[in-house]
Parts: structure tokens; sequence; C-alpha cells
């Protein structure tokens, strides 16, 4: 693996992160953050596989690109409850 296929992951990660901090702002009910996350996530994936194919994407077909972007997506979920429950252990 490549480290442009390591960066790429982070991008997508980052990319779904900044959309979580957006739709929070919104009317939308946070239950479908984590979905809409994990769908953009596989878009950017399959993106990153389609339009970088000579990056070291590390994902060798389009399904596995989009499993790759979901997960790179909801790993955007994850960080942000991780800040927040590391947050409210300093506070308790």
């Amino acid at each position: 693996m490549e480290i442009f296929g390591v960066a790429g992951v982070a991008a997508i990660t980052v990319i779904v992160y900044l959309l979580a901090m957006v739709l929070r702002i919104t009317v939308l009910p946070s239950r479908w953050i984590p979905v809409i996350c994990g769908v953009c996530g596989g878009i950017l994936g399959m993106a990153a596989f389609v339009w970088l194919p000579d990056s070291g994407f590390p994902a060798d077909d389009l399904l596995t690109a989009v499993a790759v972007g979901i997960a790179s997506g909801l790993a955007a979920i994850s960080l942000n409850q991780i800040g927040k429950q590391i947050s409210k252990k300093r506070k308790g």
C-alpha cells in the first residue's frame, strides 16, 4: 500500500467528519447522521477508486472501495463520539 492510499482513506474520513459537523447544525434528526455519513463515505470511496486508480487506494475492486469508504465515513462519526466521551470524563 502506498502512502497516497492511506491519505485517500484519511481524506474521506475528514471530508465526512466535516459533513457531519454541518449536519449537526441542521434540523435533521441526529439518528440520520450516521446513515448519511456512511452513504457519503461509500460514494467518496467509489469516486477515489474510479478517479485515482494509480494512487494506491487500498481497494482492488469497486465493492471493496465502497466498503472502505463506508468504514471511513463511519470512523468520522466514531472520532466525534470518542471526543465527546473524553470531554465528559474530564468534566465528571
